[in-house]
């Protein structure tokens, strides 16, 4: 039996990140949004770039003050994904007199669905200065992008139904 893939995984976790932003700019970081501790599903999202380097593809994820022991890199059903926890120095909310904390602490996670034929042994990753750079070999090669034929219906009169036929 084929292994099902989520294809929206670390979709989601961009969605849950924004959801994050949107409460505590609304309601800022009184109301015990921040004090509670992070999991997979409010984990911060660190800032990803990827591109092409010939036919391999490069993702570069930003993890500035994590440790290298700190940082899981695991690949499973075609989603390769970099978590991990930063981990601060600093004291909590009474220890310290915060004017602004911006940096997010606590579990980070991302995720990035992979073509279907790639194999773990086509990856490999090195981390320096707080920037992990995996590389995909042949990752941006493969099957030809296919484009799909759209009717345009605009035209068409539409119908609508209220109540019993």
């Amino acid at each position: 039996m084929a292994e099902r893939r989520n294809l929206f995984e670390g979709v989601s976790d961009f969605f849950t990140e924004l959801g994050r932003i949107r409460e505590v700019g609304s309601h800022g970081y009184g109301h015990g949004t921040e004090d509670r501790e992070r999991t997979h599903a409010t984990a911060w999202v660190p800032a990803t770039d990827i591109f092409a380097r010939g036919d391999d593809m490069v993702i570069r994820v930003e993890v500035a003050g994590v440790a290298p022991d700190d940082v899981a890199i695991t690949f499973s059903g075609g989603v390769l994904t970099v978590s991990g926890v930063r981990r601060t120095e600093l004291g909590g909310a009474d220890d310290d007199s915060f004017y602004i904390r911006e940096r997010p602490y606590g579990a980070f996670r991302r995720a990035v669905t992979l073509r279907s034929d790639i194999k773990d042994d086509r990856i490999s990753a090195e981390i320096r200065d707080g920037l992990v750079e995996i590389t995909v070999k042949d990752g941006c090669g493969g099957d030809e992008t296919q484009r799909i034929a759209l009717k345009d219906a605009s035209s068409e009169p539409t119908v609508r139904r209220v109540g019993p036929d």
